[in-house]
């Protein structure tokens, strides 16, 4: 039975979460992933289970509104464009957000080849991590005006709580500015990473847990990076269980050229992106803090020693 005009696709750490958080405000939606335990353990919450994109369309009221939450790049081409993609099964009027990190010139083409089918394509920058998934993330939304207003109840869902929601321009400007604040989270990491990586080199024995609470106690360095950082010496003192290898997407890389391209010159983020590259080759302090305070904020993977 349709009673709901929404969908959420991708439910993966962050995903899954976002639709916790949706549910727990009374909004009903319907949901698809390729792994359908996902699917049959979120629809154990009250959302609609779906076992294809074609079965989520169909369950939903137009004019629709679906989330994404996919990977950037083929995932999410697949999603759309595929054999059995999203857009195929859509009508004029309905409305496609994606949520993930896509590289804003590939949303413009999307948005421009889905306009064709008169389908609406929203791009929102999503940030928060994981708690931000659940207690309300940052979006940054790009795309057509009136689709903005049209899917701020599910948009306002996301992202009430700790988080906000705001219309930045049109196509490609969420996930470029996204991007953009990518890049400067790389260089307060890097920052963050290599000022402990001096207290811990430091001739005192100093407790990097305890300076770091009281940084975040009126510190002009003080915030949720800092409280991060502080929850990760709790956990281990010294980072003796990981080594200090960071990954990451392409976010940072994108920036950087578009800086160049523009010439910004970027210096501190570029050496912060050199320094993640670095981090793969070489085992450093300032790699496992930057590594600890990513597995703090987003669930990302840490690389364990044997």
């Amino acid at each position: 039975m349709r009673d709901s005009s929404y969908g959420m696709i991708g439910l993966g750490k962050m995903g899954g979460l976002a639709v916790e958080n949706v549910l727990s405000k009374g909004i009903q939606v319907a949901i698809f992933d390729v792994f359908q335990e996902q699917v049959n353990e979120l629809a154990k919450l009250g959302a609609q289970g779906c076992h294809s994109l074609k079965e989520l369309a169909n369950s939903l009221n137009a004019p629709r509104v679906i989330w994404l939450m996919v990977p950037a790049g083929d995932p999410i081409e697949e999603v759309l464009f595929g054999e059995n993609g999203l857009s195929q099964f859509l009508s004029p009027g309905d409305i496609i957000i994606d949520g993930g990190n896509s590289f804003y010139q590939d949303t413009v083409r999307r948005s421009k080849r889905l306009a064709e089918s008169g389908i609406k394509y929203l791009d929102s920058g999503s940030s928060g991590g994981t708690e931000g998934a659940e207690g309300g993330l940052c979006l940054m939304v790009g795309g057509d005006q009136e689709a903005f207003v049209q899917a701020k109840p599910l948009l306002q869902a996301l992202s009430e709580g700790k988080g906000a929601c705001t219309y930045v321009g049109p196509s490609g400007a969420g996930h470029y500015t996204k991007m953009v604040h990518n890049a400067v989270e790389y260089g307060m990491l890097q920052a963050i990473g290599e000022g402990f990586e001096l207290l811990e080199a430091a001739p005192y024995d100093l407790n990097l847990e305890e300076i770091a609470h009281l940084w975040t106690k009126g510190s002009i360095v003080s915030g949720y990076l800092m409280e991060l950082a502080e929850r990760a010496f709790a956990k281990d003192t010294g980072l003796s269980q990981i080594i200090g290898e960071v990954g990451g997407g392409s976010t940072g890389s994108w920036a950087i050229e578009e800086a160049w391209k523009v010439g910004v010159p970027f210096e501190a983020i570029a050496l912060s992106y050199a320094a993640r590259l670095r981090s793969r080759q070489n085992d450093t302090f300032a790699g496992k803090v930057v590594s600890a305070l990513r597995n703090e904020f987003g669930g990302h993977a840490m690389v364990k020693k044997d």
